[in-house]
């Protein structure tokens, strides 16, 4: 070890070790535990090494404060505790904020259509994942709101776009469609092939009026085709 080693760790124990005679009275340790872990465990019970907040600039100007230092807004500090208090106490601020907003929303949501995208035997032991994760879209301008969604299983050439309009109170159908991209890119990608086909990756909405999907090759070899596609829902 050179001597910079060892200074480091005589500083250490100094620091960190030296005789406390205020914690003799107190269970536990009659000396400083390091003070990093002391915040790190799990307990309720006071530091042992509370830390030092004179001449820190934010207490000083919450002390001077009048209106700050009873706001409501802030957190209080506790300084003789450790993370694992604090994180307890704000998850519990946390879900009384949280609580009431919950309440009133779940009230004030209700079904407003139902429709049936396909059946499933009874008999069978464990349901299939036929529907895929849907990308949603608000359209602000025409007040529509859109579900983009594909089917696993037999349509995986398929995209479906779902159309609602947001304001309940107006008579309007809603619209559902299903587009299918079969082969229709053979022109353009291979002239000569008369058997490709390609399936939907991912889709998602580009803007009010388009939507970029991205096309795989359907046949099972290497270096499929991938294909960037922006359709207009027109």
């Amino acid at each position: 070890m050179t001597q910079k080693d060892i200074t480091f760790v005589a500083d250490f124990l100094t620091e960190h070790f030296n005789e406390a005679p205020e914690l003799y009275n107190r269970k536990g340790k009659y000396f400083n535990v390091e003070r990093v872990g002391q915040y790190l465990k799990d307990e309720d019970d006071d530091l042992v090494s509370p830390p030092n907040t004179e001449g820190n600039q934010w207490f000083n100007f919450l002390k001077d404060s009048t209106h700050l230092k009873e706001s409501p807004l802030l957190f209080p500090y506790y300084p003789e505790k450790s993370l694992h208090f604090v994180k307890r106490q704000m998850e519990g601020i946390i879900d009384q904020c949280l609580q009431k907003p919950a309440d009133v929303i779940g009230k004030s949501v209700h079904q407003a259509v139902c429709m049936s995208l396909y059946k499933i035997s009874q008999s069978e032991d464990s349901t299939p994942q036929l529907f895929k994760l849907p990308f949603l879209w608000n359209d602000k301008t025409s007040n529509l709101h859109y579900v983009l969604f594909t089917m696993l299983e037999n349509s995986i050439s398929k995209i479906h776009i779902l159309r609602r309009h947001t304001d309940i109170s107006r008579s309007v159908s809603n619209g559902i469609v299903a587009v299918e991209f079969g082969n229709f890119l053979n022109n353009s990608i291979n002239e000569s092939s008369d058997s490709r086909c390609y399936s939907c990756l991912d889709a998602h909405f580009y803007d009010d009026e388009t939507v970029t999907v991205v096309l795989k090759e359907s046949v099972q070899q290497e270096g499929k085709e991938r294909v960037l596609a922006q359709l207009p829902l027109s």
